[in-house]
């Protein structure tokens, strides 16, 4: 994970991390900055398997507001960063809407959209919704079309019902009751342990968290709820065969 930082974290940089630890995991995971195909394909020959690429909001019109400047402003080119990993033969891509940014229904309607045009034209990737709500954060903004529990299940449901096969993200965002509840519908990823700070898991600085951690259990102890819900917890599904 790293910030729209283009001139400090390079694709020489990434490559330099993923060839550093893939010997260590099944699954290397990139969540930064769009990049090119080019650089995808680089960085997929080093050991990457999975792309999580937000577009935050789908609202075209809506977009400059939230991202004036820099090569985030670029609405096209990252609406079709998924193409272009996927093109490069990423294993997996996560897509998702910052629900509460603008319509949670709109942009909801498009990322399954999205999705459906994804899984036809690249089928041989796996793909995961993330489902993040505006949580509190450094700095005044408030959501403006803020997203309810009840809503939050509604959708959740609904993606489900869209598609078997995907899987659906929810993060430490969201309050322990919540998530434990929506195991049983739907939900089939969740976090633990997480940092939303620059550089958090080493040197912790509170007032820079990208969000506000609402479920702060440990990996272990997210396995023993998982486990009182009656399910089984799997690290990995699957493996990357270099």
């Amino acid at each position: 994970v790293s910030g729209e930082a283009p001139a400090v974290t390079t694709v020489d940089y990434y490559e330099k991390v993923i060839r550093s630890v893939r010997d260590k995991f099944s699954q290397i995971a990139l969540e930064v900055q769009p990049l090119d195909t080019d650089d995808y394909a680089r960085l997929h020959e080093a050991g990457l398997s999975f792309v999580c690429v937000y577009q935050e909001t789908y609202n075209e019109q809506q977009y400059p507001k939230y991202h004036p400047k820099g090569r985030k402003a670029n609405y096209r080119y990252r609406l079709e960063t998924p193409d272009r990993a996927c093109t490069a033969g990423v294993q997996k891509m996560g897509i998702g809407a910052l629900l509460g940014l603008e319509d949670w229904r709109t942009d909801s309607f498009f990322t399954a959209l999205h999705l459906k045009y994804l899984e036809k034209t690249y089928w041989r990737s796996k793909y995961s919704i993330s489902l993040p709500r505006l949580r509190p954060h450094a700095g005044a903004f408030m959501p403006k079309d803020p997203i309810n529990d009840k809503q939050m299940v509604q959708l959740i449901c609904a993606y489900r019902l869209l598609d078997q096969q995907a899987e659906i993200s929810i993060s430490t965002r969201e309050s322990r009751e919540f998530r434990d509840h929506v195991m049983h519908l739907g939900a089939t990823s969740m976090s633990a342990g997480s940092s939303t700070e620059p550089g958090g898991y080493v040197v912790p600085h509170k007032e820079l968290e990208q969000f506000a951690i609402n479920d702060n259990r440990t990996p272990q102890e997210m396995v023993e709820a998982i486990k009182v819900q009656g399910y089984e917890p799997v690290w990995k599904d699957w493996d990357t065969w270099m």
